[in-house]
């Protein structure tokens, strides 16, 4: 007995494949026609100090009824290639792998990146990320709640009429024992074909596996007003916990 403790990892640097360690919400729908739009309220709490990269996003596939085609991630970033390190991106994959074409965005970009886009985010303040069907693709739109101001990031080029598999996500290059961040998320709601607002029943939690390079001392909690994700910190929701309650939240 005891004698089999599952192996940790909570300092040093990340040795997955990418450099990072990942922490995912997979949202949990009830039955409802396909969607055409998904949102989230985003909130960095508490920012990061260090230079390594961190992102944070909300993420959907793109599909028909029949296959997926592919899919893509809209949020914002810690990253020190842009102006006060703070950026936004709106990004994905066809299913063969490459990389998705776009419009221009009406951001500038310093290393000029055309999913990354210079964005001067705030921490405590909240932004929505929007995900909707437009006639050449799929729109990211993010607004700053503090200003009330919309931007569309630009339109992402892939088929598909409906959006399938919404969760949100971290993804952390910065050391499992760097300081304490912690995001949350709130006000999850998706848009059907038929106009119907739809939210999430629950979220499935799932974290980066040790043997895939993850930290192990990653975290999420309910808050009363969303799910809060956070580094450095105990382990107190389980792998594959589901945690619900979010309707009212949307």
């Amino acid at each position: 007995m005891g004698l089999f403790k599952p192996k940790t990892r909570i300092s040093g640097r990340p040795p997955s494949g990418n450099g990072a360690s990942s922490f995912h919400l997979h949202w949990q729908m009830p039955p409802s026609a396909p969607l055409v739009g998904v949102q989230a309220t985003f909130e960095v709490v508490e920012p990061p100090v260090v230079d390594h990269l961190y992102f944070w996003a909300l993420q959907a596939s793109f599909g028909d009824g029949v296959r997926t085609h592919g899919g893509a991630h809209l949020g914002l970033q810690w990253n020190s290639r842009h102006p006060g390190r703070t950026a936004a991106n709106w990004g994905g994959y066809h299913h063969s792998g490459r990389i998705l074409d776009g419009s221009a965005s009406p951001l500038p970009s310093t290393p000029d990146d055309p999913n990354t886009r210079d964005y001067p985010w705030q921490a405590r303040v909240p932004y929505r990320f929007r995900i909707t069907r437009v006639t050449d693709g799929w729109r990211g739109e993010i607004t700053d709640f503090a200003t009330g101001r919309s931007v569309v990031i630009r339109d992402l080029y892939s088929p598909g009429t409906e959006l399938k598999a919404p969760m949100v996500w971290s993804e952390v290059f910065a050391a499992c024992d760097d300081p304490q961040v912690m995001v949350r998320w709130s006000g999850f709601g998706a848009l059907t074909r038929e106009g119907d607002v739809v939210h999430p029943r629950a979220m499935r939690v799932n974290y980066q596996a040790y043997d895939a390079g993850g930290c192990s001392n990653t975290n999420v909690l309910f808050d009363g007003d969303g799910i809060i994700q956070a580094t450095n910190a105990e382990r107190t929701v389980p792998q594959g916990s589901v945690v619900g309650g979010f309707a009212e939240l949307g």
